[in-house]
């Protein structure tokens, strides 16, 4: 059983059934919202990341593999790396203007420059 399994058995340390199987709860995947209606803030974050500025995407409501490929979609047309956790998109370097130009092109129109 991986760590990952371990962690979610809620208070069931050891059964004496051969055959017990554990239940996990599935979580269920909210569904993708249009980007019309997706309320997106994009910031600048420097925090615990030793200085460095990356420019942070959060509010996004929908699947983690939607999440993902808008992740990659943004990656690509900047030209950096960066990282999709925890529902927020990590772009490497302050790429506000050009995030903010390419999402409105793809129809977010709630799309929102937090900070200064």
């Amino acid at each position: 059983m991986s760590k990952k399994n371990k962690k979610h058995r809620d208070g069931i340390v050891y059964s004496t059934s051969n055959d017990f199987e554990y239940d996990y709860e599935s979580q269920e995947e909210k569904e993708t919202i249009p980007p019309s209606e997706q309320n997106l803030k994009v910031q600048l974050d420097k925090k615990a990341r030793a200085g460095k500025k990356v420019s942070l995407i959060t509010g996004f409501i929908g699947r983690e593999d939607d999440l993902k490929a808008l992740g990659k979609q943004l990656k690509s047309k900047c030209g950096v790396g960066g990282s999709v956790k925890d529902g927020e998109i990590l772009i490497q370097g302050d790429f506000r203007d050009k995030i903010l130009e390419v999402l409105q092109k793809d129809g977010y129109s709630k799309v929102k420059k937090v900070g200064g």
